[in-house]
């Protein structure tokens, strides 16, 4: 995958305001080598965190200088394909949902995580960690979604179209205009900002789409599966927080559901970061 020096530089300057020591280390999974940057205590339980489509594993800093870390080893991963360090493997791509279940029960395996894994995803990586909870439910000790897509509620048409140019034909200056639309011109990290408009150099990839995920095997009885944790964005364009946050309480009874007010789908991470460790870190 082709990388700029101007994005490794904003890469790490990002990656650089962690606080505490972070190790990088390189994964070999049968789709490529996968990024992951860790932190916190090594024999502290574990926290693979999986963020949006085309964020880099550096968006979850805030979450960790938050309190994150405190408690879990936490695994921020670097999606194959997407914008970051992953390298995909030339001979075999990710093309399916199951493909994707496939590569992240690979890096959890070479993580070699201690006891039972919290799974998050924001975004794009909670629809992930969704399908991967429907097929590996035993694996894992809790479900973090954070304003998923594509789980309990569509995307909306209105979104879709803003955000197809940026897709089709990724330039600095759309992604700069599209984050500005979609967070209603929230402050924004600079640091940050300049990695997702670097993120522009990359080769356009198709993003693996599917169905939504399968999760009845996880509406059981409390005890019997990962406890789940969702949190909706209140100010999401992406879909109607609402109406999704009423659909996940009626898929998964026994998940705590909320929506944060006031926050936008893009900068969740960022902007409600204290919010988020408060309530599921």
């Amino acid at each position: 995958m082709h990388r700029t020096s101007s994005f490794r530089d904003a890469y790490d300057a990002v990656l650089g305001r962690w606080p505490g020591p972070v190790e990088a280390v390189d994964l070999t999974t049968p789709y490529g080598v996968t990024r992951v940057n860790r932190c916190g205590p090594a024999d502290a339980p574990p926290l693979v965190l999986l963020p949006g489509g085309g964020s880099t594993s550096t968006v979850w800093g805030a979450c960790v200088a938050a309190g994150a870390a405190r408690a879990h080893r936490v695994h921020a991963v670097d999606l194959v394909g997407d914008p970051g360090l992953s390298v995909p493997a030339p001979d075999r791509a990710i093309r399916t949902a199951a493909d994707l279940v496939g590569w992240l029960d690979a890096v959890l395996d070479g993580l070699g995580p201690h006891g039972p894994v919290t799974l998050a995803g924001h975004s794009y990586g909670a629809w992930i960690a969704a399908h991967y909870a429907a097929r590996h439910p035993a694996r894992l000790g809790r479900l973090v979604l954070l304003d998923p897509t594509q789980v309990f509620a569509g995307l909306r048409p209105g979104y879709v179209l803003r955000a197809l140019p940026m897709l089709v034909r990724p330039t600095p200056e759309r992604i700069r205009s599209f984050l500005a639309w979609e967070t209603r011109g929230a402050p924004l990290d600079p640091a940050w900002l300049r990695l997702q408009e670097e993120s522009a150099g990359f080769p356009a990839v198709r993003p693996v789409t599917g169905p939504r995920p399968d999760l009845a095997g996880l509406a059981r009885p409390s005890g019997a599966g990962p406890q789940v944790d969702i949190l909706f964005a209140g100010l999401a364009r992406c879909h109607d927080s609402g109406r999704a946050a009423r659909a996940a309480r009626a898929a998964l009874p026994g998940a705590r559901v909320d929506v944060l007010p006031g926050v936008p789908h893009h900068a969740l991470p960022l902007t409600a970061a204290a919010e988020i460790a408060r309530r599921v870190f």
